[in-house]
């Protein structure tokens, strides 16, 4: 298999919000309208929501966008446009919805100690992160960039 390694994936991570967060500030603006942007909690609390809607579009919204395009595509809009696809690291196989799941949430994991984990995907042999690692993925390039191989 040939490993995509941090650089692109990072780049491909970087087109991913660069499309989703203007749907999500879009929405939260229609909903909130613009003191949303500008809205400091007296409290100075990090840690504030305006709402139902502020936590689905910031944190439910991404979660089901992304697990729709792992089980339906194996990559996101990102991975798609630079020819990767993530696959299981035994099978080469498309992601299943458990497998989807836990990588998302070792998306979390390896968030928590400074990135740390996603970080490694620079110097691991096979290029996984800690949300691979505890998937069982590995991000793949199939295709030239803008291109996917014909399945």
């Amino acid at each position: 298999m040939n490993y995509a390694g941090f650089w692109l994936r990072c780049a491909a991570n970087l087109i991913d919000w660069l499309i989703l967060m203007p749907v999500i500030l879009f929405a939260l603006y229609l909903i909130y309208g613009a003191e949303y942007f500008t809205y400091i909690p007296q409290d100075g609390s990090l840690f504030y929501s305006h709402g139902f809607a502020d936590v689905f579009f910031n944190y439910v919204f991404p979660f089901l966008c992304t697990l729709f395009f792992w089980l339906k595509f194996s990559a996101t809009p990102g991975k798609m446009l630079l020819g990767l696809k993530v696959v299981g690291a035994q099978t080469g196989e498309n992601i299943d919805f458990r497998q989807s799941l836990i990588r998302y949430i070792g998306y979390i994991v390896a968030m928590i100690p400074l990135f740390l984990g996603y970080f490694w995907v620079a110097f691991d042999k096979r290029k996984q992160g800690w949300h691979d690692k505890m998937a069982g993925t590995v991000v793949v390039r199939v295709g030239k960039v803008g291109r996917q191989k014909a399945e």
